[in-house]
């Protein structure tokens, strides 16, 4: 019984631990993406898997994105507005296209990427002490150990 009781303690504090880290980086993500001025979360994930992974059409996307079609296709229709992304025909299916990250779409997200780090290490550098950093360097490792 008292084992169990543990047991059940343990997993409400793992819960809670879970939580707070959930909770944390997001506002974390979303405080660098509003102060560092960069796109959306769905632009600029969007923009990153077609730079990793090359051309894909739009169900494509919005299947690793884990987004409805109709979701994606308009994040797909202001990233195609902007310049930031072309249609290619899709030489497997000659009635779809694909989107293929464009020049401006690759200096765009190195832009944003350049911004978001540029932001993380002025709050780095103005709120944190040295041991600090030590503590978030060590911490970084144990998130990684996460994925």
């Amino acid at each position: 019984m008292a084992g169990d009781r543990a047991s059940s303690e343990n997993h409400t504090d793992v819960l809670a631990l879970a939580e707070d880290l959930r909770a944390t980086l997001g506002r974390f993500v979303r405080l660098v993406r509003s102060e560092a001025n960069t796109p959306t979360t769905s632009q600029s994930e969007t923009l990153s898997l077609l730079d990793r992974s090359g051309p894909l059409s739009v169900a494509e996307l919005a299947n690793l994105r884990n987004v409805r079609h109709q979701s994606m296709r308009l994040v797909t229709a202001q990233l195609e507005l902007d310049g930031l992304v072309d249609k290619l025909p899709n030489p497997a299916d000659g009635r779809s296209q694909l989107l293929s990250i464009t020049p401006k779409g690759r200096e765009e997200l190195s832009r944003s990427r350049e911004a978001r780090t540029s932001k993380i290490a002025a709050l780095i550098e103005e709120r944190l002490s040295s041991q600090d950093k030590q503590t978030l360097q060590a911490a970084i490792l144990v998130i990684e150990r996460l994925m």
